[in-house]
């Protein structure tokens, strides 16, 4: 049999296939990749040459949980690849070893029953099928997260953007095409507002290379086009950086935005790039200066708003938005329900959720920042009352989702309903799993809701952190 390569389960065409359950593109590039016929994966798999080939041509969907299963241990998946395809990954089913092993499908583990699925005479292929289910859509989990596992990729992906950041400019050869890099950074945030931050962090190291390149070696309006394009992916990677709580990554790379904000000469990209200075100066604690800063920016935009477009208005209630949480985390109530008030007209004026300029700005999200600014300042009462008030399927953006879903939970758990906060985590799971594992926050939460959950959800509770190998 052929060796199956593991670069192969990280390629984002396969992960792409993995997530939208297209089993007849992840075979295809199983052939391609690791050589195996159509016949050998029918051995691999336990499937005749006829029936892969029918499932390979599209002439037979995969739609059977057994068939999953069948596939995902016939051809030796690591647990990013089952959580990927909605199948829970293998570490999470693992039951202790003085338990004995009780073995199902080769290759595969089956998870203890637990009482209450005994007593509802379920057997483990039901529990199993259940969880399947239950993670449909995006998988519940992200990424399996151990020593030896798909956690190790972040850090050295971290570690290549860190490198990117830093190094000299070489010079290019030959001046990049802008038509190529623009199109990279639109995916870049794309994913990124999709929380798909393992993909970010893989094309973002060569894509601020090449843009530093293109900066260097371009003239005339193609050199301020790629000074633009450069604040972009920038203000990716310090976003992403921030989720990642490294200040000093966050601090360099929002710096480097705003250099190349200013450097290209649009003063919308510029008051965009002072977003990403206020977040990064909350997240070092200066909340006043972050105020202070979005406010400026907003103000310095207000006065040429006498017929603004929906980029304006999208980036001056942003700066609003950002400037109100500040404010909110400095304690300073009259400033934040300004800036709240102001950004709210500014959405109305808007008139619709939209995503311009990549702000994701509009009525519903001024309250998904009530609900923030509420729950900051203690009130939980008042934070869930303005998420029930929130249209979440009108967001545009499942960053935007989530986040609005972790503040409920954490208004939940500090209101001591933690049976809600649960499921609601667990419903941004769904939405965003890398919000769920790959967020240092978020896994605090997960072990805060652990360690004060009353016994009646404390069982439930704890598989759910264990699952992400949170402990608490």
């Amino acid at each position: 049999m052929p060796e199956i390569p593991g670069s192969i389960w990280r390629r984002p065409d396969m992960l792409a296939a993995l997530r939208a359950r297209d089993i007849a593109q992840v075979l295809q590039l199983v052939r391609q990749y690791a050589g195996a016929s159509q016949t050998t994966i029918g051995s691999m798999i336990g499937m005749s040459h006829g029936k892969v080939s029918d499932i390979m041509s599209g002439n037979q969907q995969v739609t059977a949980f057994e068939v999953f299963e069948r596939i995902a241990d016939g051809l030796d998946f690591p647990d990013s690849a089952r959580v990927a395809l909605g199948l829970a990954p293998r570490a999470a089913l693992a039951i202790p070893a003085q338990d004995g092993p009780r073995t199902g499908t080769p290759g595969s583990v089956v998870p203890p029953r637990s009482v209450e699925a005994i007593q509802r005479g379920e057997d483990e292929s039901t529990v199993r099928r259940r969880e399947f289910v239950g993670l449909a859509g995006a998988a519940l989990f992200g990424a399996v997260l151990s020593d030896n596992g798909p956690a190790a990729e972040p850090a050295r992906d971290i570690e290549d953007l860190a490198a990117a950041l830093t190094e000299y400019p070489a010079p290019a050869p030959t001046a990049p095409a802008l038509a190529p890099l623009a199109a990279m950074v639109t995916q870049a945030k794309q994913d990124y507002q999709a929380c798909r931050y393992g993909d970010v962090l893989t094309v973002l190291p060569s894509l601020l290379r090449s843009l530093r390149a293109a900066c260097t070696a371009l003239v005339g309006d193609d050199r301020l086009k790629a000074h633009a394009l450069s604040a972009e992916a920038h203000h990716v990677a310090a976003s992403i950086m921030l989720k990642q709580e490294d200040k000093g990554l966050a601090w360099l790379a929002a710096d480097r935005s705003v250099q190349a904000a200013h450097l290209s000469e649009i003063p919308l990209m510029i008051g965009s790039s002072a977003r990403i200075v206020t977040h990064a100066l909350m997240d070092g604690g200066h909340h006043r200066a972050a105020a202070g800063n979005a406010s400026t920016a907003a103000q310095r935009m207000d006065a040429s708003l006498s017929q603004p477009s929906d980029n304006d208005l999208s980036v001056y209630g942003a700066l609003l938005l950002r400037g109100a949480i500040a404010a909110a985390q400095h304690g300073n109530r009259h400033t934040t329900a300004e800036l709240l008030d102001e950004a709210e007209q500014a959405g109305r004026r808007l008139g619709h959720e939209g995503n311009h300029m990549w702000t994701a700005f509009g009525p519903n999200n001024v309250l998904c920042h009530r609900v923030n600014a509420a729950l900051t300042m203690g009130d939980a009462g008042t934070a869930i009352d303005y998420a029930r008030r929130v249209d979440i399927d009108a967001l545009p953006i499942n960053e935007r989702k989530a986040a609005l879903l972790l503040d409920t939970a954490r208004a939940f758990l500090m209101w001591g309903k933690h049976e809600r906060a649960l499921h609601v985590l667990r419903a941004a799971g769904q939405i965003a799993p890398e919000e769920i594992t790959g967020r240092p926050a978020t896994r605090r939460l997960v072990g805060d809701l652990v360690t004060t959950a009353p016994v009646s959800v404390r069982r439930e509770a704890r598989e759910f952190a264990d699952a992400l190998g949170v402990s608490a």
